[in-house]
Protein backbone atom coordinates (compact mmCIF):
# COMPACT_ATOMS: atom_id res chain seq x y z
CA UNK A 1 0.00 0.00 0.00
CA UNK A 2 1.24 3.44 -0.68
CA UNK A 3 -0.43 6.91 0.85
CA UNK A 4 -3.07 5.12 2.55
CA UNK A 5 -5.09 7.95 4.42
CA UNK A 6 -4.81 5.71 8.10
CA UNK A 7 -3.86 2.00 7.79
CA UNK A 8 -4.97 1.12 11.34
CA UNK A 9 -8.56 3.05 10.96
CA UNK A 10 -9.30 0.73 7.74
CA UNK A 11 -8.11 -2.34 9.51
CA UNK A 12 -5.29 -2.59 7.02
CA UNK A 13 -2.89 -3.54 9.45
CA UNK A 14 -3.18 -4.23 13.47
CA UNK A 15 0.30 -2.67 14.15
CA UNK A 16 2.41 -0.01 12.34
CA UNK A 17 5.56 -0.94 14.20
CA UNK A 18 5.11 -4.82 13.14
CA UNK A 19 2.17 -4.90 10.80
CA UNK A 20 1.96 -8.96 10.52
CA UNK A 21 0.12 -10.35 7.87
CA UNK A 22 0.42 -9.89 4.09
CA UNK A 23 0.59 -5.74 3.64
CA UNK A 24 2.90 -3.03 4.51
CA UNK A 25 4.31 0.21 2.94
CA UNK A 26 2.62 3.92 3.64
CA UNK A 27 0.29 6.10 5.47
CA UNK A 28 -0.05 9.87 4.64
CA UNK A 29 -0.51 11.07 8.11
CA UNK A 30 -4.67 12.22 7.16
CA UNK A 31 -5.52 13.42 9.97
CA UNK A 32 -1.83 15.32 11.15
CA UNK A 33 -1.92 16.96 8.22
CA UNK A 34 -4.75 18.30 8.00
CA UNK A 35 -4.66 19.80 11.49
CA UNK A 36 -1.93 21.25 9.91
CA UNK A 37 -4.15 22.69 6.73
CA UNK A 38 -6.37 24.56 9.24
CA UNK A 39 -3.08 26.07 10.70
CA UNK A 40 -2.61 27.72 7.35
CA UNK A 41 -6.21 28.67 7.29
CA UNK A 42 -5.67 30.71 10.43
CA UNK A 43 -2.35 31.91 9.15
CA UNK A 44 -4.28 33.28 5.99
CA UNK A 45 -7.73 34.45 7.53
CA UNK A 46 -6.89 35.78 10.94
CA UNK A 47 -10.76 36.78 11.22
CA UNK A 48 -11.87 33.30 9.93
CA UNK A 49 -15.15 31.66 11.89
CA UNK A 50 -16.07 29.19 9.74
CA UNK A 51 -14.40 26.62 7.28
CA UNK A 52 -16.18 23.83 5.55
CA UNK A 53 -14.57 20.47 5.13
CA UNK A 54 -15.95 18.36 1.97
CA UNK A 55 -15.30 14.41 2.85
CA UNK A 56 -17.06 11.03 2.56
CA UNK A 57 -18.04 9.70 5.41
CA UNK A 58 -18.10 6.01 4.12
CA UNK A 59 -14.41 6.47 3.19
CA UNK A 60 -13.07 4.47 7.20
CA UNK A 61 -9.90 6.58 7.14
CA UNK A 62 -11.83 10.31 7.28
CA UNK A 63 -13.40 9.35 10.30
CA UNK A 64 -10.67 10.40 12.33
CA UNK A 65 -9.17 13.09 10.44
CA UNK A 66 -13.18 14.45 10.62
CA UNK A 67 -12.76 13.76 14.30
CA UNK A 68 -9.46 15.39 14.28
CA UNK A 69 -10.13 18.40 12.81
CA UNK A 70 -13.51 19.28 14.48
CA UNK A 71 -11.56 19.11 17.74
CA UNK A 72 -9.12 21.46 16.48
CA UNK A 73 -11.41 23.23 15.20
CA UNK A 74 -13.11 24.11 18.37
CA UNK A 75 -10.16 24.82 20.07
CA UNK A 76 -9.42 27.39 17.62
CA UNK A 77 -12.53 29.29 18.05
CA UNK A 78 -13.42 28.22 14.53
CA UNK A 79 -17.01 26.48 13.11
CA UNK A 80 -16.64 23.64 11.25
CA UNK A 81 -19.27 22.85 8.38
CA UNK A 82 -19.40 18.57 7.48
CA UNK A 83 -20.16 19.11 3.71
CA UNK A 84 -20.33 15.41 3.08
CA UNK A 85 -19.54 14.58 -0.96
CA UNK A 86 -20.77 10.23 -0.58
CA UNK A 87 -21.05 9.65 -4.35
CA UNK A 88 -20.58 11.94 -7.55
CA UNK A 89 -24.23 12.64 -7.35
CA UNK A 90 -23.43 14.35 -3.92
CA UNK A 91 -21.62 17.05 -5.18
CA UNK A 92 -24.66 19.49 -6.35
CA UNK A 93 -26.05 19.24 -2.81
CA UNK A 94 -22.97 19.93 -1.03
CA UNK A 95 -22.18 22.98 -3.33
CA UNK A 96 -25.27 24.14 -2.66
CA UNK A 97 -24.64 23.80 0.99
CA UNK A 98 -21.44 25.81 0.94
CA UNK A 99 -22.62 28.62 -1.40
CA UNK A 100 -25.91 29.20 1.07
CA UNK A 101 -23.75 28.60 4.48
CA UNK A 102 -20.22 30.74 2.75
CA UNK A 103 -17.37 29.03 4.38
CA UNK A 104 -14.29 31.58 4.92
CA UNK A 105 -12.32 28.22 3.87
CA UNK A 106 -13.02 25.26 2.43
CA UNK A 107 -10.42 22.04 3.37
CA UNK A 108 -10.61 18.61 0.98
CA UNK A 109 -9.52 15.11 1.96
CA UNK A 110 -7.54 12.79 -0.45
CA UNK A 111 -10.84 10.62 -0.79
CA UNK A 112 -10.19 9.00 -4.31
CA UNK A 113 -13.73 9.50 -5.71
CA UNK A 114 -13.44 13.02 -4.71
CA UNK A 115 -9.93 13.25 -6.37
CA UNK A 116 -11.45 12.09 -9.83
CA UNK A 117 -14.01 15.01 -9.73
CA UNK A 118 -11.34 17.91 -8.67
CA UNK A 119 -12.16 19.65 -10.93
CA UNK A 120 -15.76 20.37 -10.55
CA UNK A 121 -13.78 21.53 -6.94
CA UNK A 122 -11.48 24.06 -8.14
CA UNK A 123 -14.29 25.38 -11.01
CA UNK A 124 -16.77 26.20 -8.06
CA UNK A 125 -14.39 27.57 -5.25
CA UNK A 126 -13.11 29.67 -8.73
CA UNK A 127 -16.45 31.14 -9.00
CA UNK A 128 -17.53 30.96 -5.94
CA UNK A 129 -14.15 32.87 -4.50
CA UNK A 130 -13.83 30.26 -2.33
CA UNK A 131 -10.10 29.89 -0.35
CA UNK A 132 -9.63 25.67 -0.71
CA UNK A 133 -7.13 23.97 0.96
CA UNK A 134 -6.35 20.71 -1.53
CA UNK A 135 -5.13 17.73 -0.67
CA UNK A 136 -2.69 17.26 -3.75
CA UNK A 137 -0.06 19.07 -5.61
CA UNK A 138 -1.74 18.25 -8.94
CA UNK A 139 -4.95 20.00 -7.47
CA UNK A 140 -2.99 23.18 -7.01
CA UNK A 141 -1.40 23.51 -10.62
CA UNK A 142 -4.76 22.52 -12.12
CA UNK A 143 -5.60 25.78 -10.65
CA UNK A 144 -6.51 25.50 -7.02
CA UNK A 145 -5.14 27.80 -4.46
CA UNK A 146 -3.20 26.07 -1.70
CA UNK A 147 -2.15 22.83 -1.46
CA UNK A 148 -0.15 20.73 1.88
CA UNK A 149 0.21 16.63 2.01
CA UNK A 150 2.93 14.39 1.91
CA UNK A 151 5.38 14.15 -1.01
CA UNK A 152 3.96 11.56 -3.29
CA UNK A 153 7.31 10.84 -5.14
CA UNK A 154 9.21 9.83 -1.99
CA UNK A 155 6.65 7.78 -0.84
CA UNK A 156 6.37 5.42 -4.27
CA UNK A 157 10.42 5.88 -4.49
CA UNK A 158 10.11 3.87 -0.51
CA UNK A 159 7.47 1.67 -2.06
CA UNK A 160 9.78 0.30 -4.36
CA UNK A 161 12.22 -0.21 -2.05
CA UNK A 162 9.60 -2.55 0.08
CA UNK A 163 8.88 -4.49 -3.30
CA UNK A 164 12.83 -4.90 -3.72
CA UNK A 165 12.89 -6.48 0.00
CA UNK A 166 9.43 -8.79 -0.43
CA UNK A 167 10.95 -9.68 -3.42
CA UNK A 168 14.16 -10.83 -1.85
CA UNK A 169 12.45 -12.41 1.06
CA UNK A 170 10.87 -10.34 3.86
CA UNK A 171 7.70 -10.69 4.74
CA UNK A 172 5.32 -7.72 4.43
CA UNK A 173 4.35 -8.36 8.19
CA UNK A 174 7.67 -7.89 9.55
CA UNK A 175 8.31 -4.66 7.76
CA UNK A 176 6.86 -1.64 9.69
CA UNK A 177 4.41 0.98 8.29
CA UNK A 178 6.20 4.06 7.16
CA UNK A 179 5.00 7.59 7.70
CA UNK A 180 6.21 10.76 5.67
CA UNK A 181 8.55 12.80 6.43
CA UNK A 182 8.80 15.32 3.33
CA UNK A 183 5.94 17.64 2.94
CA UNK A 184 4.68 20.00 0.00
CA UNK A 185 3.48 22.99 0.21
CA UNK A 186 2.40 24.49 -2.69
CA UNK A 187 0.85 28.05 -3.40
CA UNK A 188 -0.81 29.39 -7.04
CA UNK A 189 -0.17 33.02 -6.66
CA UNK A 190 -2.78 33.49 -9.54
CA UNK A 191 -5.45 31.78 -7.86
CA UNK A 192 -4.56 33.94 -4.60
CA UNK A 193 -4.67 36.38 -7.24
CA UNK A 194 -8.13 36.15 -8.48
CA UNK A 195 -10.08 35.04 -4.84
CA UNK A 196 -8.27 38.60 -3.53
CA UNK A 197 -6.13 37.09 -0.88
CA UNK A 198 -2.29 38.10 0.15
CA UNK A 199 0.17 35.66 0.71
CA UNK A 200 1.99 36.69 3.95
CA UNK A 201 5.78 36.09 3.40
CA UNK A 202 6.34 33.72 5.84
CA UNK A 203 4.15 31.55 4.52
CA UNK A 204 5.60 31.86 0.74
CA UNK A 205 8.94 31.55 2.32
CA UNK A 206 7.96 28.16 3.93
CA UNK A 207 6.08 27.31 0.62
CA UNK A 208 8.18 24.39 -1.78
CA UNK A 209 6.39 25.35 -4.95
CA UNK A 210 5.23 29.02 -5.93
CA UNK A 211 2.57 28.98 -9.47
CA UNK A 212 2.93 32.61 -10.73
Amino acid sequence: MVAVGSALDTGLVANLSRPGGNVTGSTTLGAEVASKRLQFVKDLLPGAARIALLWNPDNPSNARLYADLRQRAQEAHLQLLSVEVRDVKDFDSGFRLLTEQRPDALLLTGDSMHLVHMRRVIEFTAKQRLPAIYNTRESTVAGGFMSYDANQPELYKRAAMYVDKILKGTKPGDLPVEQPTKFDLVINLRTAKALGLTIPPTLLLQADQVIE
